[in-house]
């Protein structure tokens, strides 16, 4: 069997590791090229968007793709959408591989919202404002007008901050509680602003916030395909193996 993989997670590297070295599949992973140096998957791998429907149909079609495995990121929601639809029309399974969303824990001060347009009735004017929201989301905060806003990214900034009243901050993860604390301490940030993306590995930054009594802003995922759905790397195996007898 030939198998899609849309990666770009800490769960679709884990799968593509085990798929590796599993007999009878043949693996072709696709990376959206958000990231401009990503590590390297174990895998055959493809970078960049399809050109659409139209384009990932034809891709599809032309590598005898038998399965897609989605594990993207929770909040890239049109990819995960699409590739639902389209494989439906073609009658192709699709699994949506998706990690639990974080909760909130004794201690944590979180404000749930939609998005960040909402920021300006919860973050008070004044506050030093750190986004934990990757550069696509950016635009939700620029009504925050009279905050200073930090927004970290992986990759160093190929253009100005787009509001006078910002800056970025790059570094790569993972990072771990000592080092989100000691960050947050040095920028003096009073409110942390994040994606409810799930997963251990990003934790950190929540369990650092708790630790100095910082305010979230906790930004809900949009709405997720009515697809089969698993949320776990083991679950995904299990159903990629019961695809291939």
């Amino acid at each position: 069997m030939k198998l899609l993989l849309l990666a770009g997670t800490g769960e679709a590297r884990r799968l593509a590791e085990r798929l590796s070295t599993c007999g009878g599949i043949e693996v072709i992973a696709s990376l959206s090229g958000a990231t401009r140096s990503p590590a390297p998957l174990p895998v055959p791998t493809r970078s960049g968007g399809f050109g659409g429907e139209g384009g990932q149909i034809k891709f599809i079609q032309k590598n005898g793709i038998g399965a897609v495995v989605d594990a993207t990121h929770p909040f890239a929601h049109r990819i995960s959408a699409r590739s639902a639809a389209l494989c439906a029309k073609l009658q192709i399974p699709y699994l949506q591989l998706l990690r639990p969303e974080w909760r909130a824990e004794p201690g944590d001060r979180w404000v749930q919202v939609g998005s960040g347009r909402e920021a300006p009735a919860h973050i008070p004017p004044g506050a030093r404002v750190f986004l934990a929201v990757g550069r696509q989301t950016l635009t939700e905060f620029e009504s925050l007008t009279a905050c200073h806003l930090i927004c970290r990214q992986i990759d160093p900034p190929e253009g100005a901050f787009p509001f006078p009243n910002g800056e970025y901050h790059v570094g790569r993860p993972p990072f771990s509680v000592a080092q989100e604390e000691a960050l947050f301490r040095r920028l003096r940030i009073d409110w942390l602003a994040v994606k409810n993306a799930g997963g251990e590995a990003s934790r950190t930054k929540l369990v650092a916030a708790r630790n100095l009594g910082l305010p979230v802003l906790m930004l809900a995922r949009p709405p997720q395909p009515d697809a089969e759905r698993v949320e776990t790397v083991d679950a995904a195996l299990g159903w990629i193996r019961g695809r291939m007898t």
